[in-house]
């Protein structure tokens, strides 16, 4: 027999050594040249202080590359109208796949925007009825409340062999939309006092709209408006020129030689504000809209949007105003019991989707939930469920804290559908600073040291029991627990709830008690925003400060945002003898070349567009001129480059010492935003920053009550011992503190909890718990009181 021949090394097929994603020399925002490789197929979990740079790594970098390729693969003409994404300053990216972003965005924020059509449930719900539904009153957009009944008739002209032939023709659109509130499912009432003081003329300033005064634009239209006089007491105006004033319908005029067009206040009003959601206005804009104008719910509809001819098709006793009121978890259930082999594939398709919801603890929610007040842990969960049933493999999923607003209950949960993705073959990107997230990570990034400026490195990769050795401040913190107070605050009184309704809270009543910490927890959907909004923020000082997104352009700033340039401002102009507003790079201090940008922007079409540092102010922002003006050695632009630490000590002593500024900073610095720099565009800042950012300014309202909505979102565990010194010093003032929170370190920090469930949805709304954290963790009667006593190892 011949001899056997050796058996030859399997050799590994060229297309199976692609399992790394290479990143080297990224320095998007402040990382500092940073070389890493992520293994594929694998959950990655991104760890650090907020503004280490995890976000500018992640999305900024290997996110925002992938997608832009992706983008390069349409045509010019289809780039044309998608946005542009500008390559990040990185040298060398390797082995990227498509990358699918799941981020804590808000979804949109149109008032006509629900999670039924944010999601595909509310279009396969009027195609359902639209089949199903006796008696049958038309398409499925006859049960859409964004689309209006209309119809018409006429002669209408075209060519036709060269001949012009005439034809009549009528047109019918059946849609659903409610005709007395136009499908917003709320009709307002104006409060006119608010509008304008009937004492003095239009001249005289007469209009309090904000952005109305007599020198604005707006201004001016009215005042040459013709219609009326400027310079007579609204109060003495005839019946026609009130009218004028207030409902007049757009009409071409001119003022001061220019074409315009004149509209009446109420009109002009519903489509600049009305038209945008309450929670997207800027505060003043929203303070106005809530001091001129009433809202309640349309009489016609109920509420439901809809308008009768859709609300009388029903199925099985329940029409598609009813189902979309439903929890989704007994509407899932509805659905099920639906047998009709004319519409199986999309009664499968409808049941898949709402599972997905019940799966990834949303079933609490109703599809007729307005999208724009979903949290952002909502939202995100919101985003996941498409990409649940995807059969997509291979794939970069990259996830922005999604732990945000759950329970400790639920995060398993959460963990479990992010393996899965994972074990499906996919790639899992995750930014987090929870330890139950971090522990199921195959692979840890850790940046830092610190935020800001001193982080932007890579200090540790490997595994979770690596990090736990590797002494950088995560590895240090990670098995922190807080531990129980021996002893708690007594009330100085209480805010007394009584017969509480809204939404899943059922007649609840409750006394939160003053002078203390309270801590009002319980899983998502279990009713505790709705128990703060419906009976407590609106209440005589009171601070909500609650998780709505703050906007910004990249001209906004710290120092703008907090109100903070104003008194620097007025410093430079006292001591230089010269107006505040040359201090202001979007007023008459700005830098003419880039008008007060600091950069150019050159627009290339369908290619992202170049910023380019201003040559002829090097990107200070401000003229030469003005640069020479200096407070206590420093010029404008070198003050907004400071850090925020830097500057508390600038202004806090010697002539330099401005104190409504200082106190503005020493709130940036408790709520742990020294790092940052007063002159940082806001575009840039995590979510994390900004929530804190949000806290630092609100935190300046007289108020005697602060109610903070989970102000540990974005926090590493090395920050929360920051912010609970924060929380005690704002009750220690005199101050009553009420946090929403989920995290167990604030739990067991707290002088009284406040525990609502047992469950989310119809499920929850009552009061399970009211005591000390001792009490809830020896009582361990609710989920949150187990929780809590695993966290403190009781």
């Amino acid at each position: 027999m011949p001899a056997r021949q050796p058996a030859r090394p399997q050799q590994i097929h060229p297309a199976d050594t692609h399992d790394t994603i290479r990143v080297l020399g990224a320095r998007e925002n402040n990382l500092k040249n940073v070389d890493v490789d992520l293994p594929k197929r694998r959950l990655t979990v991104f760890t650090g202080v907020s503004g280490s740079g995890k976000s500018s790594l992640v999305f900024g970098t290997i996110a925002a590359e992938s997608q832009r390729m992706i983008n390069e693969t349409y045509s010019a003409f289809v780039q044309g109208f998608m946005p542009n994404v500008g390559r990040p300053d990185v040298d060398v990216l390797e082995g990227l796949t498509t990358a699918i972003i799941v981020d804590q965005e808000r979804l949109g924020a149109n008032p006509r925007s629900t999670l039924g059509t944010v999601t595909d449930v509310n279009a396969m719900l009027r195609i359902l009825f639209s089949r199903l539904g006796t008696p049958h009153i038309g398409s499925s957009q006859a049960f859409s409340f964004n689309i209006a009944s209309i119809s018409g008739a006429g002669a209408v002209s075209y060519s036709k062999g060269g001949r012009e032939v005439k034809e009549r023709r009528d047109f019918a659109v059946v849609g659903g939309m409610c005709p007395r509130c136009e499908g917003m499912g709320k009709v307002s009432d104006f409060n006119l006092s608010a509008l304008y003081d009937e004492n003095k003329s239009i001249s005289e300033g007469a209009i309090t709209i904000p952005g109305y005064t007599v020198d604005g634009w707006y201004g001016r239209i009215f005042g040459a408006s013709g219609f009326f006089s400027a310079d007579k007491p609204i109060k003495r105006f005839t019946k026609k020129e009130l009218d004028a004033l207030l409902y007049k319908e757009a009409t071409r005029i001119k003022v001061d030689g220019i074409n315009v067009t004149y509209e009446g206040l109420i009109p002009r009003i519903q489509k600049s504000m009305l038209s945008k959601d309450r929670e997207a206005m800027q505060p003043h804009i929203r303070a106005f809209v809530d001091r001129a104008i009433t809202f309640q719910t349309c009489p016609d509809c109920d509420g439901t949007r809809l308008n009768e001819g859709a609300r009388s098709s029903k199925i099985n006793g329940i029409n598609i105003a009813d189902a979309c009121r439903m929890q989704i978890s007994d509407l899932a259930q509805w659905i099920g019991a639906i047998d009709d082999e004319s519409v199986a594939p999309l009664l499968a398709s409808l049941s898949s989707s709402l599972n997905s919801f019940v799966d990834i603890g949303l079933g609490y929610l109703s599809l007729e939930r307005p999208s724009g007040t979903l949290s952002g842990g909502e939202a995100q969960r919101t985003k996941l469920i498409r990409h649940l049933g995807s059969s997509l493999t291979d794939v970069t999923y990259v996830f922005d804290e999604p732990t945000i607003g759950l329970h400790p209950h639920d995060i398993a949960r959460m963990n479990a559908l992010l393996l899965a993705l994972r074990d499906k073959g996919n790639t899992v990107l995750v930014v987090e600073h929870k330890p139950e997230a971090i522990a199921i990570a195959d692979h840890v990034v850790d940046l830092g040291p610190r935020a800001g400026s001193e982080g932007g490195q890579i200090v540790f990769t490997g595994d979770v029991d690596g990090l736990r050795a590797s002494g950088t401040l995560t590895g240090q913190h990670l098995d922190d627990r807080a531990t129980l107070k021996s002893e708690t605050r007594t009330a100085t009184g209480a805010i007394e709830v009584r017969g509480a309704t809204m939404h899943n809270l059922r007649d609840v009543d409750v006394d939160i008690p003053l002078g203390v910490l309270t801590v009002l927890t319980g899983v998502a959907g279990s009713g505790k925003s709705s128990l703060i909004t419906g009976s407590v923020a609106g209440r005589e000082g009171v601070v909500w400060v609650d998780q709505t997104a703050i906007k910004g352009s990249r001209r906004s700033n710290p120092a703008t945002y907090t109100g903070l340039l104003e008194p620097i401002r007025k410093a430079f102009a006292k001591v230089n003898g010269v107006k505040p507003a040359l201090f202001s790079a979007n007023s008459e201090g700005a830098c003419p070349t880039c008008n007060g940008a600091g950069v150019i922007y050159t627009d290339l079409a369908m290619m992202a567009g170049v910023a380019s540092t201003c040559e002829e102010c090097e990107g200070k922002r401000f003229s030469a001129a003005v640069l020479d003006y200096t407070l206590a050695g420093k010029n404008i632009s070198e003050v907004l480059e400071m850090p925020v630490a830097r500057a508390e000590e600038f202004f806090g002593a010697g002539e330099s010492r401005i104190l409504a500024a200082h106190k503005i900073l020493q709130r940036l610095v408790d709520v742990g935003l020294g790092y940052i720099t007063l002159g940082q565009p806001l575009t840039t800042l995590s979510g994390g920053e900004r929530q804190r950012l949000k806290l630092a300014s609100q935190m300046a309202d007289k108020g005697q009550v602060y109610i903070l909505d989970e102000p540990t979102t974005g926090l590493h565990l090395a920050d929360v011992e920051q912010l609970l010194g924060l929380l005690d010093r704002l009750v220690d003032s005199g101050r009553s503190v009420i946090v929403i929170e989920h995290h167990q370190a604030v739990m067991a920090h707290a002088d009284w909890i406040i525990d609502l469930g047992p469950g989310a949805g119809h499920d929850g709304g009552q009061v399970v718990f009211e005591g000390t954290p001792a009490d809830l963790v020896a009582a361990r009667s609710t989920l949150t009181g187990i929780h809590l006593a695993d966290y403190v190892g009781a």
